[in-house]
Protein backbone atom coordinates (compact mmCIF):
# COMPACT_ATOMS: atom_id res chain seq x y z
CA UNK A 1 0.00 0.00 0.00
CA UNK A 2 1.40 3.11 -0.87
CA UNK A 3 1.80 5.98 2.09
CA UNK A 4 3.17 9.14 0.35
CA UNK A 5 6.40 7.30 0.77
CA UNK A 6 9.82 8.72 -1.29
CA UNK A 7 10.15 6.46 -4.65
CA UNK A 8 12.70 3.81 -4.42
CA UNK A 9 13.93 2.89 -8.03
CA UNK A 10 13.43 -0.27 -8.39
CA UNK A 11 16.14 -2.25 -10.24
CA UNK A 12 15.42 -2.84 -13.93
CA UNK A 13 17.60 -6.09 -14.39
CA UNK A 14 15.64 -8.03 -11.24
CA UNK A 15 12.56 -9.73 -13.62
CA UNK A 16 10.54 -13.25 -13.19
CA UNK A 17 13.07 -14.45 -15.61
CA UNK A 18 15.91 -14.13 -13.56
CA UNK A 19 13.66 -16.12 -11.09
CA UNK A 20 12.64 -18.94 -11.90
CA UNK A 21 9.98 -21.18 -10.00
CA UNK A 22 12.44 -22.07 -7.84
CA UNK A 23 11.78 -20.47 -4.40
CA UNK A 24 15.20 -20.10 -3.01
CA UNK A 25 17.49 -20.27 -5.88
CA UNK A 26 18.53 -17.31 -7.72
CA UNK A 27 17.05 -14.49 -5.14
CA UNK A 28 19.10 -16.19 -2.49
CA UNK A 29 22.30 -16.19 -5.08
CA UNK A 30 21.60 -12.85 -5.04
CA UNK A 31 21.50 -11.77 -1.34
CA UNK A 32 24.45 -14.57 -0.97
CA UNK A 33 26.55 -12.06 -3.26
CA UNK A 34 26.41 -9.24 -0.83
CA UNK A 35 26.59 -10.88 2.28
CA UNK A 36 28.08 -13.78 4.30
CA UNK A 37 26.57 -15.66 7.02
CA UNK A 38 26.99 -14.43 10.70
CA UNK A 39 25.68 -18.37 11.83
CA UNK A 40 28.87 -19.65 12.54
CA UNK A 41 16.63 -19.26 37.78
CA UNK A 42 19.18 -17.19 34.76
CA UNK A 43 19.66 -19.97 32.93
CA UNK A 44 16.55 -22.02 33.24
CA UNK A 45 15.49 -21.57 30.14
CA UNK A 46 11.86 -22.00 28.84
CA UNK A 47 11.45 -24.26 25.67
CA UNK A 48 8.59 -23.98 23.73
CA UNK A 49 7.63 -24.37 20.04
CA UNK A 50 10.82 -26.29 19.61
CA UNK A 51 12.99 -22.74 20.67
CA UNK A 52 14.47 -21.82 23.63
CA UNK A 53 13.60 -18.76 25.66
CA UNK A 54 14.90 -16.51 28.69
CA UNK A 55 14.07 -17.60 32.06
CA UNK A 56 15.01 -13.71 34.27
CA UNK A 57 11.24 -11.90 33.62
CA UNK A 58 10.45 -14.66 31.91
CA UNK A 59 7.67 -13.46 29.34
CA UNK A 60 8.79 -9.93 29.36
CA UNK A 61 10.79 -10.09 26.16
CA UNK A 62 9.01 -12.34 23.08
CA UNK A 63 11.84 -13.09 21.13
CA UNK A 64 13.88 -16.69 21.49
CA UNK A 65 17.45 -16.38 23.04
CA UNK A 66 18.49 -19.78 21.44
CA UNK A 67 21.77 -19.97 18.68
CA UNK A 68 19.24 -19.91 15.70
CA UNK A 69 18.23 -16.52 17.18
CA UNK A 70 21.69 -14.89 18.00
CA UNK A 71 22.78 -15.62 14.47
CA UNK A 72 19.80 -13.48 13.08
CA UNK A 73 20.28 -10.72 15.73
CA UNK A 74 24.02 -10.16 13.99
CA UNK A 75 22.72 -10.30 11.20
CA UNK A 76 20.36 -7.35 12.00
CA UNK A 77 23.50 -5.58 13.50
CA UNK A 78 25.19 -6.04 10.14
CA UNK A 79 21.92 -4.65 8.35
CA UNK A 80 22.07 -1.55 10.95
CA UNK A 81 25.33 -0.78 10.29
CA UNK A 82 25.66 -0.68 6.90
CA UNK A 83 22.45 1.53 7.17
CA UNK A 84 24.00 3.88 9.28
CA UNK A 85 27.58 4.05 6.38
CA UNK A 86 29.68 1.86 8.30
CA UNK A 87 29.41 3.27 11.91
CA UNK A 88 28.52 1.89 15.10
CA UNK A 89 26.62 5.45 16.45
CA UNK A 90 25.93 8.52 14.71
CA UNK A 91 25.80 10.98 18.74
CA UNK A 92 29.16 13.12 17.90
CA UNK A 93 31.59 11.74 20.94
CA UNK A 94 34.77 13.30 21.23
CA UNK A 95 37.87 10.66 21.87
CA UNK A 96 37.18 7.73 23.76
CA UNK A 97 34.24 8.24 26.67
CA UNK A 98 35.11 6.92 29.50
CA UNK A 99 31.85 4.74 30.59
CA UNK A 100 29.08 3.39 27.97
CA UNK A 101 26.43 1.52 28.57
CA UNK A 102 24.44 -0.73 26.05
CA UNK A 103 21.24 -1.63 27.07
CA UNK A 104 19.80 -4.68 25.44
CA UNK A 105 22.90 -5.86 24.69
CA UNK A 106 21.67 -9.00 22.86
CA UNK A 107 24.55 -11.12 21.42
CA UNK A 108 26.90 -8.35 22.79
CA UNK A 109 28.18 -7.44 19.25
CA UNK A 110 27.55 -3.59 19.31
CA UNK A 111 29.25 -3.36 22.95
CA UNK A 112 32.53 -5.79 21.82
CA UNK A 113 32.61 -3.63 18.52
CA UNK A 114 32.44 -0.74 20.73
CA UNK A 115 35.29 -1.97 23.20
CA UNK A 116 37.65 -2.45 20.12
CA UNK A 117 36.90 1.06 18.08
CA UNK A 118 37.61 2.67 22.15
CA UNK A 119 40.53 0.64 23.79
CA UNK A 120 39.75 3.13 26.69
CA UNK A 121 36.35 2.97 27.52
CA UNK A 122 34.78 0.90 29.86
CA UNK A 123 32.18 -0.85 28.23
CA UNK A 124 28.72 -2.39 30.03
CA UNK A 125 26.20 -4.30 28.09
CA UNK A 126 23.21 -5.98 29.78
CA UNK A 127 20.18 -7.96 28.82
CA UNK A 128 17.43 -10.26 30.33
CA UNK A 129 19.78 -13.38 29.12
CA UNK A 130 23.31 -14.40 29.20
CA UNK A 131 24.00 -15.50 25.92
CA UNK A 132 27.01 -13.45 25.46
CA UNK A 133 30.26 -14.71 24.61
CA UNK A 134 32.99 -15.58 27.57
CA UNK A 135 35.65 -14.34 25.31
CA UNK A 136 35.81 -10.13 25.13
CA UNK A 137 37.70 -7.38 24.73
CA UNK A 138 39.38 -6.57 28.29
CA UNK A 139 37.18 -3.01 28.27
CA UNK A 140 33.73 -5.64 28.29
CA UNK A 141 31.88 -6.80 30.45
CA UNK A 142 28.15 -7.60 30.59
CA UNK A 143 26.12 -8.66 33.17
CA UNK A 144 22.08 -9.82 33.08
CA UNK A 145 19.65 -7.24 34.14
CA UNK A 146 16.42 -5.68 33.45
CA UNK A 147 16.43 -2.27 32.34
CA UNK A 148 12.96 -1.70 32.98
CA UNK A 149 13.68 -2.27 37.16
CA UNK A 150 15.22 0.82 38.82
CA UNK A 151 18.72 1.50 37.91
CA UNK A 152 21.23 1.18 40.91
CA UNK A 153 24.44 2.48 39.40
CA UNK A 154 26.93 4.19 41.36
CA UNK A 155 28.50 5.77 38.59
CA UNK A 156 26.38 7.82 35.80
CA UNK A 157 27.54 7.47 31.93
CA UNK A 158 29.25 9.33 29.15
CA UNK A 159 27.29 7.46 26.44
CA UNK A 160 24.22 5.06 26.58
CA UNK A 161 23.39 3.25 23.26
CA UNK A 162 19.86 1.27 23.52
CA UNK A 163 18.90 -0.19 20.06
CA UNK A 164 15.91 -2.67 18.84
CA UNK A 165 14.09 -2.64 22.14
CA UNK A 166 10.31 -2.70 20.68
CA UNK A 167 8.81 -5.48 21.95
CA UNK A 168 10.56 -5.70 24.86
CA UNK A 169 9.54 -1.92 26.62
CA UNK A 170 6.09 -2.28 28.26
CA UNK A 171 7.40 1.84 29.77
CA UNK A 172 9.34 3.71 26.75
CA UNK A 173 9.12 7.41 29.25
CA UNK A 174 10.77 6.00 32.21
CA UNK A 175 13.43 4.31 30.28
CA UNK A 176 13.82 7.42 28.41
CA UNK A 177 14.01 9.01 31.76
CA UNK A 178 16.33 6.74 33.15
CA UNK A 179 18.68 7.25 30.67
CA UNK A 180 18.63 11.18 31.06
CA UNK A 181 19.26 10.48 34.48
CA UNK A 182 22.04 8.19 34.63
CA UNK A 183 23.80 10.51 31.79
CA UNK A 184 26.59 12.63 32.99
CA UNK A 185 26.31 16.54 32.24
CA UNK A 186 26.81 16.59 28.57
CA UNK A 187 26.62 12.91 27.67
CA UNK A 188 24.74 11.67 24.93
CA UNK A 189 21.83 8.94 24.43
CA UNK A 190 21.44 7.25 21.44
CA UNK A 191 18.09 5.38 20.22
CA UNK A 192 18.38 3.72 17.88
CA UNK A 193 14.90 1.41 16.73
CA UNK A 194 12.38 0.34 14.07
CA UNK A 195 8.93 1.48 12.87
CA UNK A 196 7.65 -2.09 12.06
CA UNK A 197 4.36 -0.88 9.65
CA UNK A 198 5.77 -2.14 6.53
CA UNK A 199 5.11 0.00 3.13
CA UNK A 200 5.09 -0.80 -0.39
CA UNK A 201 6.65 2.35 -2.19
CA UNK A 202 5.35 0.99 -5.22
CA UNK A 203 2.24 -0.40 -4.38
CA UNK A 204 3.20 -4.15 -5.73
CA UNK A 205 2.64 -5.67 -2.45
CA UNK A 206 -0.78 -4.99 -0.77
CA UNK A 207 -2.90 -4.69 2.29
CA UNK A 208 -4.26 -8.98 0.85
CA UNK A 209 -0.44 -10.29 0.95
CA UNK A 210 0.57 -12.74 3.45
CA UNK A 211 3.42 -10.53 4.93
CA UNK A 212 1.53 -7.25 5.27
CA UNK A 213 -1.67 -9.22 6.75
CA UNK A 214 1.18 -10.87 9.29
CA UNK A 215 2.59 -7.44 10.40
CA UNK A 216 -0.63 -5.90 10.60
CA UNK A 217 -1.51 -9.22 13.23
CA UNK A 218 2.34 -8.68 15.31
CA UNK A 219 1.63 -5.13 15.25
CA UNK A 220 -1.83 -5.16 16.75
CA UNK A 221 -0.74 -8.01 18.99
CA UNK A 222 2.15 -6.88 20.80
CA UNK A 223 -0.01 -3.75 21.33
CA UNK A 224 -2.82 -5.60 23.27
CA UNK A 225 0.22 -7.18 24.89
CA UNK A 226 1.19 -3.71 26.89
CA UNK A 227 4.30 -3.46 24.07
CA UNK A 228 5.28 -0.87 21.36
CA UNK A 229 6.54 -2.45 18.52
CA UNK A 230 6.89 0.62 16.79
CA UNK A 231 8.73 3.24 18.77
CA UNK A 232 11.36 4.55 16.02
CA UNK A 233 9.04 7.46 15.31
CA UNK A 234 8.43 8.26 19.02
CA UNK A 235 12.27 8.55 19.97
CA UNK A 236 12.32 12.41 19.44
CA UNK A 237 9.32 13.21 21.46
CA UNK A 238 10.57 11.32 24.24
CA UNK A 239 13.54 12.70 24.34
CA UNK A 240 12.30 15.83 24.26
CA UNK A 241 10.40 15.34 27.15
CA UNK A 242 12.63 13.82 29.00
CA UNK A 243 14.76 17.35 28.47
CA UNK A 244 17.50 16.10 26.15
CA UNK A 245 19.04 19.13 23.94
CA UNK A 246 20.85 19.21 20.74
CA UNK A 247 18.76 16.51 19.72
CA UNK A 248 18.73 14.68 16.19
CA UNK A 249 16.63 12.63 14.30
CA UNK A 250 16.45 10.47 11.08
CA UNK A 251 15.08 7.87 9.19
CA UNK A 252 16.65 5.32 6.93
CA UNK A 253 14.88 2.96 4.71
CA UNK A 254 15.67 -0.35 5.01
CA UNK A 255 14.26 -2.05 1.86
CA UNK A 256 13.36 -6.44 2.23
CA UNK A 257 15.37 -7.65 -0.55
CA UNK A 258 17.81 -6.49 -3.45
CA UNK A 259 15.05 -4.76 -5.45
CA UNK A 260 16.31 -1.28 -5.02
CA UNK A 261 18.42 0.30 -7.79
CA UNK A 262 20.67 2.19 -5.34
CA UNK A 263 23.65 -0.13 -4.49
CA UNK A 264 23.80 1.24 -0.49
CA UNK A 265 20.05 0.52 -0.56
CA UNK A 266 20.38 -3.02 -2.25
CA UNK A 267 23.19 -4.15 0.05
CA UNK A 268 20.85 -3.06 2.84
CA UNK A 269 17.86 -4.88 1.51
CA UNK A 270 20.00 -7.91 1.21
CA UNK A 271 20.88 -8.30 4.77
CA UNK A 272 17.71 -7.41 5.90
CA UNK A 273 15.81 -9.97 3.68
CA UNK A 274 18.05 -12.03 5.40
CA UNK A 275 17.21 -11.28 8.79
CA UNK A 276 13.78 -11.40 8.23
CA UNK A 277 13.27 -14.53 6.69
CA UNK A 278 15.60 -16.35 9.23
CA UNK A 279 13.34 -14.56 12.05
CA UNK A 280 9.73 -15.11 10.62
CA UNK A 281 9.01 -17.95 13.28
CA UNK A 282 11.14 -16.46 15.86
CA UNK A 283 9.02 -13.11 15.36
CA UNK A 284 5.58 -15.08 15.90
CA UNK A 285 5.95 -18.43 17.45
CA UNK A 286 5.22 -16.80 20.76
CA UNK A 287 3.09 -13.94 20.13
CA UNK A 288 0.70 -15.32 17.89
CA UNK A 289 0.00 -18.61 20.03
CA UNK A 290 0.25 -16.39 23.56
CA UNK A 291 -1.94 -13.90 22.21
CA UNK A 292 -3.98 -14.91 19.03
CA UNK A 293 -4.94 -18.61 19.58
CA UNK A 294 -2.93 -19.66 16.65
CA UNK A 295 -1.30 -23.44 16.85
CA UNK A 296 1.99 -24.03 15.84
CA UNK A 297 1.08 -25.26 12.53
CA UNK A 298 -0.83 -22.55 12.01
CA UNK A 299 1.74 -20.14 12.69
CA UNK A 300 4.15 -22.33 10.61
CA UNK A 301 1.75 -22.25 7.51
CA UNK A 302 1.23 -18.41 8.15
CA UNK A 303 5.74 -17.50 8.15
CA UNK A 304 6.31 -20.13 4.31
CA UNK A 305 2.98 -18.33 2.82
CA UNK A 306 5.29 -14.56 3.96
CA UNK A 307 8.47 -16.45 3.18
CA UNK A 308 7.22 -17.19 -0.50
CA UNK A 309 6.32 -13.66 -0.79
CA UNK A 310 9.65 -11.96 0.33
CA UNK A 311 11.13 -14.64 -2.52
CA UNK A 312 9.29 -12.85 -4.97
CA UNK A 313 11.29 -9.62 -6.62
CA UNK A 314 8.31 -8.25 -8.19
CA UNK A 315 7.06 -7.28 -4.82
CA UNK A 316 8.70 -4.67 -3.68
CA UNK A 317 8.08 -3.50 0.98
CA UNK A 318 10.23 -1.69 3.39
CA UNK A 319 9.90 -0.44 7.08
CA UNK A 320 11.96 2.32 8.33
CA UNK A 321 15.16 2.49 10.79
CA UNK A 322 15.11 5.73 13.04
CA UNK A 323 18.26 7.18 14.84
CA UNK A 324 17.65 9.69 17.56
CA UNK A 325 20.30 10.82 19.75
CA UNK A 326 20.55 14.13 22.32
CA UNK A 327 22.49 15.28 25.41
CA UNK A 328 22.04 15.93 28.82
CA UNK A 329 22.42 19.20 29.37
CA UNK A 330 25.74 20.43 30.95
Amino acid sequence: MTTGEPSIAVDAGLTADNYGSSADSAYDSEVASYTTSLASGVTDYRFEHGRRYHAYKEGSYIYPNDEKESDRLDIAHKMMEVSMSGKLYLAPLKGDPSRVLDIGTGTGIWAMEMGDMHPKSDILGNDLSPIQPRWVPPNVRFEVDDVEADWTYSEKFDFIHCRTMGNAIQNWPRLVKQCYEFAKPGGWVEFVDIDLTWVSPDNTMGAESHCFRMNAEFIKATRDAGMEPCPGPLLEGLMKDAGFANIHHQRNPLPVGTWPADKHLKEVGAWNYLQCTEGLEAFCYAIFTRTLGYSKEEVEVFCANARKELKDSKQHALFYLHICYGQKKP
